[in-house]
């Protein structure tokens, strides 16, 4: 067997690789990234991107059919499917190309394609080639979704979010089994597009909002539009053209379903083994936050692949971090957790979780129906929800609002500084506008009289 010696070895080409790489060789390393497929990330190819174009399309069409609430007269709409999905395709396209184009342009000396392998702590194995780390091996394989055993009757009807992209039409009506962000995102955009849909989920709250008022006010604006079956688990079955849904109350005939039931690390194939890293109980290496590095070990695990905060951004810093710390550079600080389910109202979390409040936590809110901007807009179903320590200094949130994007990076900013209430609700909020939602929050948060 060929022996290689670098600094940093990447195994995958990803957000999180591509991003790990270009740190490592920042810092001068000699650093060899590994790619057993086309490489580009899952946020381009089947995750952020192409469902931000399709919910684009499905707002355009939604607003179109409720001009007639402001006075606008629009007609009948109508939907060009081929149109619509062309342009979710050449949109989707365009933004793997450009991440293809950082992958293609590492030398060719440096870019091996293949399937990686440990062999021991500090070396893989690729195409018979034993690749040796001085400085260290980040894994950053990605994941891959999950769809559940009971599905195995209507494989033929499944879809995941790596192949609904794909579809050449708009099903009749369809199912979608998981109520987190990525089920809500889709659902709702179909749902907008005119399809019929019923969303099951065998918990009691969506997009992981564990405020129950917060969880009830997106249960109020979203069953608005879709079907919720919460705290059921539903059975399906075939039938002719379709699939039957059947749970203890009801039951449904859908075109497809999609399984939006989560993501799994991408690890199987790396020999983890020989590694004696300390593994959770599904298998995932145990990694420290501002190093990314497995134990003592001199192997990192970035993106997707560590199941912790699976979003871009995430994947994005990690690499940096991991790529920086294998070629000897420091740790790097915490930052608040920041995730956004792109639903209407938008679905926020920020910091700490509900859940996971000190018994002593305060808390202030404010209803979306009492803001001059939204009802302007239209919209009249939403909360905030701002968390502090038992001092008042801003500590979390979680958001349902129109523009909620925007205000969970607000607070997100907050929160780093060290915010305090009265100091977040001190600031110039421009009237009339949503983030004067945060305001309100914030003085009631704070005891402050309007």
């Amino acid at each position: 067997m060929t022996d290689r010696t670098c600094d940093v070895v990447i195994i995958g080409a990803g957000t999180a690789g591509l991003k790990a790489y270009k740190a490592a060789t920042a810092r001068g390393a000699d650093t060899v990234i590994v790619e057993r497929g086309p490489g580009g990330s899952t946020c381009t190819r089947v995750g952020c991107m192409p469902s931000k174009l399709l919910i684009a399309a499905a707002r355009t069409a939604h607003q179109a059919r409720h001009a007639d609430t402001f006075g606008v007269r629009t007609g009948t709409v109508e939907i060009d499917v081929p149109a619509m999905w062309a342009r979710v395709r050449r949109e989707r396209d365009r933004f793997v190309a450009s991440v293809l184009e950082d992958y293609h342009a590492i030398p060719d000396a440096h870019r091996l394609h293949g399937v990686a392998r440990f062999d021991g702590a500090d070396a893989v194995t690729v195409n018979g080639i034993r690749i040796v780390a001085r400085g260290g091996i980040v894994i950053a394989t990605g994941s891959t979704p999950i769809i559940p055993d009971s599905l195995d009757a209507v494989r033929d009807r499944v879809h995941t979010n790596e192949t609904i992209f794909e579809l050449d039409h708009l099903p009749r009506r369809m199912a979608v089994l998981g109520a987190g962000p990525l089920g809500l995102e889709l659902a709702q955009a179909f749902a907008r597009l005119g399809v019929k849909v019923s969303v099951f989920d065998p918990g009691e709250t969506i997009g992981g909002l564990s405020d129950p008022q917060a969880n009830d006010a997106a249960i109020r604006a979203l069953g608005q539009e879709v079907d919720l079956h919460l705290g059921v688990e539903a059975e399906a079955t075939p039938v002719e053209g379709g699939a039957r849904l059947s749970w203890n109350g009801g039951a449904v005939e859908v075109d497809l379903i999609l399984a939006a039931t989560g993501r799994k690390p991408l690890l199987g194939d790396l020999d983890l083994d020989s590694t004696g890293l300390e593994r959770d109980d599904h298998g995932t290496p145990l990694f420290e936050e501002t190093t990314r590095r497995c134990g003592n070990s001199n192997i990192f695990i970035a993106g997707d692949a560590n199941a912790w905060r699976p979003v871009l951004h995430e994947a994005a810093r990690g690499g940096r971090i991991a790529g920086d710390v294998a070629a000897g550079g420091a740790a790097a600080r915490k930052l608040p957790a920041l995730a956004i389910a792109f639903t209407e109202p938008n679905l926020v979390q920020v910091g700490t979780d509900f859940g996971d409040l000190p018994d002593d936590a305060r808390i202030g809110s404010a209803k979306v129906c009492d803001n001059g901007r939204a009802t302007a807009d239209g919209h009249d179903e939403g909360v905030v929800r701002l968390y502090a320590d038992r001092d008042g200094t801003l500590i979390g949130a979680t958001i349902v609002a129109p523009e909620g994007e925007h205000l969970g990076h607000l607070v997100a900013l907050a929160i780093d500084r060290g915010t305090d209430a009265a100091t977040f609700a001190d600031q110039p909020w421009y009237h009339p506008t949503i983030e004067e939602l945060l305001q309100s929050a914030a003085r009631d948060l704070a005891g402050i009289e309007d």
